[in-house]
């Protein structure tokens, strides 16, 4: 969405990408164990920043995913 507002327009393309990036979005969180907040927290994040903030949204889940799998093998 930033992108959008930083180059004045919205190809048709970006769009389809900032789509596919929510549903991905969607996807990984839809069964992660996380409050509501949080799960809409990223996925407003990933609408403003799109691809960096889906990365960060996925380095988040692999980050508490392994906690997570420590924490239960202890």
């Amino acid at each position: 969405m930033l992108l959008f507002v930083l180059i004045g327009e919205m190809p048709w393309i970006l769009l389809l990408s900032l789509a596919g990036l929510l549903y991905l979005t969607w996807l990984d969180l839809r069964a992660e164990p996380a409050e509501p907040m949080v799960k809409l927290w990223w996925g407003a994040l990933v609408l403003l920043t799109n691809v960096v903030g889906y990365v960060a949204l996925r380095v988040w889940l692999a980050i508490r995913r392994r906690r997570g799998a420590a924490h239960h093998s202890a």
